[in-house]
């Protein structure tokens, strides 16, 4: 079967993005989709997003990982909304289901802002601290961060026994200003470090900010530039939760499946 797909990337994060309203994907086919998204024998992706529509939603996004797994992305729900525009689904504002539940957006000239899940807190982990931003993330602060050994680092806590037997996303990250931090990510489920982890970029920026009631910070990764907003409240739990950047469609293609 001939299958029309899409490559969209969101600061370097790509993904295959297939158009399945009419729901002929097969989810349970995890083999096809490591395929798909494996860079030396199918398209090459960090992940897989299908399209579907929902009964009280504008669509609903169901995202794999390049492994097969399931989690909520940050960037990947970004290009969903980016693909769901370029599709006819919305227009501005558009409200859909992803793993972790319902998300809100806004599409606007290539810019994507994602309202995230409410977050319960900060969990310190020794000198380093957890996050819940729909999917798990370790961050820790660095120095140095552009020779720091970020895959031997990350895969080490990635399967630490305090994650066990699940794992985590591990951030590294270093302020270059007092509104500004550099994030790398090591992304449970590539297996690998990727140029941009949208959860992983709102982890690290709650955690640089935690000290505000009222946030805006800007991230740099390898991929781009990104931004995070979010409010604090008095129990130590965040919400109106943002993450704002560019979703870019690379190329459309066909493959048979």
């Amino acid at each position: 079967m001939q299958t029309t797909f899409y490559k969209y990337q969101g600061t370097g994060n790509d993904f295959v993005m297939i158009d399945d309203r009419s729901e002929s994907f097969d989810v349970q086919d995890l083999a096809l989709v490591t395929k798909l998204c494996d860079r030396k024998f199918g398209v090459g992706a960090d992940g897989l997003i299908l399209i579907r529509n929902h009964p009280d939603f504008d669509f609903e996004m169901i995202y794999f990982n390049a492994d097969g797994s399931q989690s909520m992305c940050g960037n990947g729900a970004r290009c969903a909304v980016a693909f769901s525009g370029f599709l006819g689904i919305i227009q501005v504002k558009t409200s859909f289901l992803a793993v972790d539940g319902p998300h809100e957006a806004i599409l606007k000239d290539g810019i994507v802002e994602l309202l995230m899940i409410n977050v319960p807190g900060i969990e310190a982990k020794g000198d380093d601290c957890f996050v819940n931003t729909g999917t798990q993330h370790h961050v820790r602060l660095v120095e140095d961060i552009q020779n720091y050994p970020v895959f031997s680092e990350g895969k080490k806590m990635r399967y630490h026994e305090m994650y066990a037997p699940g794992g985590t996303n591990v951030n590294f990250m270093e302020p270059i200003s007092e509104d500004e931090i550099f994030v790398r990510t090591y992304e449970r489920g590539v297996e690998d470090e990727t140029l941009s982890c949208g959860t992983g970029v709102t982890a690290a920026a709650i955690v640089f900010a935690q000290d505000k009631t009222d946030a805006e910070v800007k991230i740099k990764t390898l991929g781009g530039n990104l931004s995070v907003r979010f409010h604090k409240n008095e129990d130590g739990s965040m919400d109106n939760v943002w993450l704002i950047g560019p979703a870019t469609q690379v190329f459309k293609g066909e493959i048979e499946i």
